[in-house]
């Protein structure tokens, strides 16, 4: 038995500076998790997921992570997106200089 399709969001590193990014919903490239597209719908996340594998010039890696809905949008789900979510751990700037 097949496990349910669960939220999903789309997700890379930029090519260029190695960031975390999130595919948005109007098919640009976010370094923040909640404004990435929230994805409720199995052949919906394949087709994104598609968009994206096609920009190979821009980012590396793409795949669809699980996630759960929140109050400002995409929440991790797992702790690997959480930990991606706040940048490289060996730097004290970037993201990590708002946690």
């Amino acid at each position: 038995m097949s496990r349910p399709f669960g939220h999903k969001i789309v997700t890379a590193s930029d090519l260029l500076k190695g960031d975390v990014i999130y595919l948005t919903a109007d098919d640009r490239w976010s370094r923040q998790l909640d404004e990435a597209e929230l994805i409720t719908d199995e052949a919906h996340a394949q087709l994104r997921l598609l968009l994206a594998e096609r920009q190979q010039d821009h980012i590396v890696g793409p795949y669809l992570a699980e996630v759960r809905p929140g109050p400002r949008g995409p929440e991790p789900a797992h702790f690997r997106e959480a930990f991606r979510a706040t940048g490289p751990s060996n730097y004290a700037h970037g993201k990590q200089t708002d946690l």
